[in-house]
């Protein structure tokens, strides 16, 4: 029997080259390997308030995306979170087994509190028992996570126990990290620090929907300095980011000139980046082309959202309907 495999990812518009290279291109082929579900977070989406247009807006961008990237609906679960409702009834049972305390522990929590302080509520403090909720409805043997969202797993193993505890069963399993190990690539921002993320603003990342003008004007910006000194000399950070970016949409020997020309010191970075925008243009252009053709079809769309749903809700239902039993209702 194959292990059941879990992901999400929150609804805020086109994932970027650092979310397909990170996990979606390794999600692809685990469709074939693992019991997979994939959901697009809209209810986790509602702790920042976000207006009802975009709402539906990115989750219906997010969803093509996933296809777009891969992702099979005759081969995995691929759903809308909000569409699987049994989601927070669980949700609402594990609330009762978690305590303010380890709550308001949770990393997260306290990074999430400090940048909005004006809207600290309670969704934002229970966001790891409706992660939990996520992960422990298909009883998923593994969930794909970053270091940031580590401290989440655990809660939903410490959650997944105490309810046996509680209950004196042996329900739920304790899910476990899934680590990709050396296939894992991380993807460096443009602005010359930290790995791509929306989290560090729209300009630092590349989209896989995006614009080929948009590409180019990013690019262009990318932090670069005025060029090595020396033979052979070692790269800084933000040049090293540039040519991390290269290598994974470049061809080999566009690659090898840069690289010559840097070690050469006979580097133009105008050039460079012009190439890169280029090259980041062409690698998209498919993907682009396909979420566009996706977003067009709205029938369809709402058709893959369906199945995917379907699917989710079998799997969904049955462990509501052995929880509820256990619990006494």
């Amino acid at each position: 029997m194959k292990k059941t495999v879990l992901s999400g990812i929150r609804p805020t518009g086109d994932l970027h080259l650092g979310n397909y290279f990170g996990a979606l291109k390794n999600f692809v082929k685990m469709q074939d390997e693992f019991n997979c579900y994939f959901f697009v977070a809209d209810y986790h989406s509602l702790t920042t308030h976000p207006n009802p247009e975009n709402l539906r807006k990115n989750t219906r961008r997010v969803l093509a995306n996933y296809v777009a990237a891969g992702l099979d609906p005759k081969k995995c679960a691929l759903y809308i979170q909000s569409d699987v409702q049994e989601v927070v009834e669980l949700y609402l049972f594990l609330n009762m087994s978690a305590y303010l305390g380890e709550l308001e522990r949770s990393v997260t929590f306290k990074d999430k509190a400090r940048q909005q302080p004006d809207n600290v509520n309670a969704g934002l403090l229970t966001y790891p028992v409706l992660q939990a909720a996520d992960i422990l409805i298909h009883k998923a043997h593994f969930v794909p996570v970053g270091k940031d969202q580590e401290q989440h797993l655990e809660m939903a193993r410490t959650l997944a126990n105490r309810f046996n505890h509680l209950y004196k069963v042996e329900y739920f399993a304790e899910p476990q990290a899934y680590n990709f190990g050396e296939q894992l690539v991380k993807i460096p921002g443009l602005d010359g620090s930290g790995k791509m993320g929306k989290s560090e603003g729209e300009a630092n990342a590349i989209f896989l929907g995006e614009e080929p003008e948009s590409i180019r004007k990013k690019v262009m910006k990318a932090v670069t300095d005025s060029g090595p000194t020396e033979p052979n000399q070692e790269k800084p950070e933000a040049i090293k980011n540039i040519f991390q970016l290269m290598s994974v949409v470049s061809k080999p020997d566009t690659l090898d000139f840069f690289e010559n020309a840097y070690n050469t010191c006979q580097i133009r970075y105008g050039d460079m980046k012009k190439q890169l925008a280029e090259d980041m243009i062409l690698f998209t252009a498919p993907f682009r082309e396909r979420i566009n053709d996706l977003l067009a079809d709205e029938k369809g769309l709402d058709a893959i959202a369906a199945e995917g749903a379907e699917k989710a809700r079998i799997s969904a239902r049955k462990t509501i309907d052995e929880v509820r039993g256990i619990i006494g209702f």
